[in-house]
């Protein structure tokens, strides 16, 4: 017989069934979390070397805390790595006033992106989890150690931010132009 399908599919099966070795779980766990990591650390920083720092911080200690940690714990440890890099206090900045986005239009990438790096750090962080990741406001609560009632003002106060930053964008662009 050219091919012995039972013998390989039983080598195939036994190799599935063996324990992988922690080093490939720990890079299962990388790679599964790794580009969301990265991407809320680039927004808080607007750096990509602090960004990979920040990464690289997270992950140790997320590792040094589990073999192989889930995401509550890399959350967890980004979260305190953000800390350290930025203050996340609370900040009263006045929102300040706007007519909202002028003629329904939609916005643009770059506009957002900008808007975004004008929010005070723990605004920012709020809006990221929430709004781009997609975080529940019991978890970013959990995450952050604040009220679900004070991320969800926060959220707002972000969303509020946002919306007069763009505006503002716009019609300094419109009067450059």
């Amino acid at each position: 017989m050219l091919f012995d399908f039972d013998r390989l599919r039983e080598r195939v099966s036994a190799r599935q069934q063996a324990p992988r070795p922690l080093e490939e779980k720990q890079r299962d766990v990388y790679d599964s979390h790794r580009h969301r990591v990265f991407s809320v650390s680039f927004y808080m920083t607007g750096n990509e070397v602090e960004a990979e720092e920040i990464l690289r911080g997270a992950f140790i200690r997320a590792f040094r805390r589990a073999d192989e940690p889930d995401a509550a714990l890399v959350d967890a440890a980004l979260i305190e790595q953000i800390q350290e890099h930025l203050p996340l206090e609370d900040e009263n900045i006045p929102i300040p006033h706007s007519a909202g986005l002028p003629d329904g239009r939609n916005v643009l990438r770059t506009d957002l992106e900008e808007a975004i790096r004008c929010l005070p750090p723990v605004e920012r962080l709020v809006f990221l989890l929430m709004d781009v990741e997609g975080y529940s406001a019991s978890r970013v609560a959990d995450l952050l150690r604040k009220s679900r009632t004070e991320v969800l003002r926060t959220s707002m106060m972000a969303r509020l931010r946002l919306r007069a930053e763009i505006a503002s964008l716009r019609t300094g662009g419109e009067q450059a132009a």
